[in-house]
């Protein structure tokens, strides 16, 4: 099976893949690190680009030891050895495409021992980060902290979280950046106000 690969770099995160530029209303086809579309279901790494000398990725870690599990930045850089794999489910499985802008839930392939490996923001140490332990599908107000986009962020890709499947709630609209108060160690994935600190990555 073919595993593409996503990169972000480590002070924003937004993916070095491309984007398809169309004609109509449709928002763009979000694209790999190799130009291909990115596609519902499929498996993808995501790796952070260079910045500041070293490349990163994105991988799942135990907090403290216990569940659920964390979404964070790999303490092994890119080795592949380390790094879970994952799928994007859009709100709108009928193309079979990601889109850039689209509400999405984001899974880890294979399961984990602390359940579904489905990102969910937490409360957490006084911060929103991104765990685990969502559901896909059923959009709507209980299912609110599950979902997630991906956008264009000077010319890469960022993941925000600003769900739009509920038209009655009032959900917040925020970066997905790297907080360094992870305490386990691990740098988690939380909410940032600061466009600078979103976390850039390719797919």
């Amino acid at each position: 099976m073919k595993i593409s690969s996503i990169a972000f770099p480590c002070l924003g995160m937004a993916f070095v893949a491309f984007f398809l530029v169309s004609c109509n209303a449709a928002p763009a086809i979000v694209r790999d690190m190799n130009g291909d579309i990115l596609r519902e279901g499929a498996n993808y790494y995501i790796i952070m680009p260079v910045d500041h000398g070293k490349a990163g990725a994105v991988t799942l870690s135990s907090r403290n030891g216990s569940c659920p599990l964390d979404v964070v930045q790999s303490k092994y850089g890119t080795d592949k050895r380390y790094l879970n794999i994952f799928s994007f489910t859009p709100v709108n499985l009928k193309k079979g495409v990601v889109r850039e802008s689209t509400d999405l839930n984001i899974e880890a392939a294979g399961g984990s021992y602390c359940g579904k490996p489905v990102w969910k923001l937490d409360s957490y140490g006084g911060e929103f980060v991104v765990s685990t332990r969502g559901v896909k599908g059923n959009p709507g107000a209980k299912t609110i902290g599950n979902w997630f986009k991906i956008e264009k962020y000077l010319n890469p890709y960022k993941f925000v979280y600003c769900p739009s499947v509920c038209k009655t709630c009032k959900a917040m609209c925020k970066d997905i950046g790297i907080s360094r108060k992870g305490k386990s160690g691990s740098c988690l994935l939380y909410t940032s106000d600061d466009a600078d600190d979103s976390l850039r990555v390719d797919l």
